[in-house]
């Protein structure tokens, strides 16, 4: 920050400690408990006074319903496993990690099948990293009309994931000098599968099995999924049961009718495959109402499927000026960031936004920018600039609309 952006921060903290002090001085003394708690349990719940759930997108046929995380009301950057987004086509499978098998053939020397007991007997390896469907945020390419972050993009979660190297198996089948691209399909009932470079195969692609400290959890791929860094949520295949190594993509219907970006002419963008660098104001966010004017801190999440985040602005004017925000540690690439910038509001109506720079020099655009290019056919990869409009009365609803 410049240096009188950092006085007025450190104005600001003492302001926040003198507040503080004076609701401390009025607290009286907590309650004394007075019966004993509740007993250990065999798996941890969280309290009774926590109240964030996902929010269900309803469809006509109920195996292809999705979830949207609260982001919200998450902290930090890591998303609980049960308030991960959900996506699926088919329904979630209930499948037996005893009974299940994942076989790897085509263009390879030697057909392997690997047990999930085998897979976890191998060297594994555990990384933060985001998922985001491509979907997410499609309302707002036509104006936008979503009323709160959840709905507009909740479609994005972050985890630590457990599992091995894709590439650590498909040496071990060796990959034929033929092979250019490899096919994963998962185990669910419209066997869902995506074409994947073998570049990308080979590179950071993982199989796992773990999410958070613990196994996935059965919409989440259980028993084993792909992990593709900063690749579309929908290439991340859930229910991992076969890779076939091909010369080719294969051409699925989630790479052809689906998944694709129809442009204004009439062409469409297949194989859209990076995530690009996006960010989102989490608070003040739509549907939340300021009780007063004062001092607020603004603070969000950002991303990108190519790099780590490098800079996020925040504007409180609907970008007529900018002003750096502060990046939380961790710092990861291919995983959400955090940011946080204070802000004195005086009462007036504002439009706050922010944009995010990854470490490529990409710097988030806005929508008139990426409409220009595209148009507003499209459903998918809408990572333009989000904005939330905070009313007179502190009433803060969707900035887009």
């Amino acid at each position: 920050m410049p240096p009188q952006s950092r006085r007025w921060f450190l104005g600001l903290s003492a302001a926040f400690g003198g507040a503080l002090a004076a609701c401390r001085s009025n607290q009286a003394l907590p309650v004394e408990p007075r019966a004993l708690g509740a007993p250990v349990g065999p798996y941890g719940s969280r309290s009774r006074f926590e109240r964030a759930i996902r929010f269900f997108s309803r469809s006509a046929v109920p195996e292809e319903t999705a979830s949207k995380t609260p982001l919200r009301e998450t902290c930090g950057i890591i998303t609980p496993s049960s308030l991960h987004f959900e996506r699926h086509h088919g329904g979630v499978p209930d499948l037996d990690p005893a009974a299940h098998r994942l076989t790897i053939h085509g263009l390879v020397d030697r057909p392997l099948v690997f047990t999930v007991d085998e897979l976890k007997r191998l060297p594994s390896v555990s990384r933060i990293l985001f998922l985001e469907c491509s979907g997410n945020g499609n309302a707002e390419w036509k104006g936008g009309n979503e009323p709160d972050v959840q709905r507009t993009h909740g479609l994005t979660s972050c985890s630590e994931w457990t599992g091995v190297p894709l590439a650590m198996l498909l040496k071990e089948c060796g990959v034929q000098r033929d092979a250019s691209w490899i096919l994963a399909e998962g185990a669910d009932a419209c066997k869902l599968a995506r074409s994947i470079p073998l570049a990308k195969a080979m590179a950071d692609v993982l199989v796992a099995y773990g999410q958070n400290g613990e196994a996935l959890r059965p919409e989440q791929g259980y028993p084993l999924r792909l992990i593709v860094p900063g690749w579309e949520g929908n290439i991340n295949v859930k229910w991992l049961r076969r890779v076939k190594l091909l010369d080719r993509p294969a051409m699925t219907r989630e790479e052809t009718s689906k998944y694709t970006d129809l442009l204004g002419d009439g062409t469409a963008r297949q194989f859209t495959f990076d995530m690009e660098a996006k960010s989102v104001i989490t608070h003040p966010s739509g549907g939340e109402r300021l009780p007063s004017p004062g001092i607020y801190e603004v603070t969000g999440l950002a991303w990108s499927g190519r790099g780590a985040i490098a800079r996020v602005e925040v504007s409180v004017d609907g970008g007529r000026t900018w002003t750096d925000a502060a990046l939380q540690e961790p710092i990861l690439p291919r995983a959400h960031t955090r940011f946080r910038s204070p802000w004195k509001w005086s009462g007036e109506e504002a439009l706050l936004a922010s944009r995010c720079t990854d470490d490529t020099g990409y710097r988030q655009p806005t929508r008139a920018e990426l409409v220009a290019i595209r148009g507003v056919n499209s459903n998918y990869h809408n990572n333009a600039i989000q904005s939330w409009r905070v009313a007179a009365d502190g009433a803060v609803t969707n900035g887009n609309a």
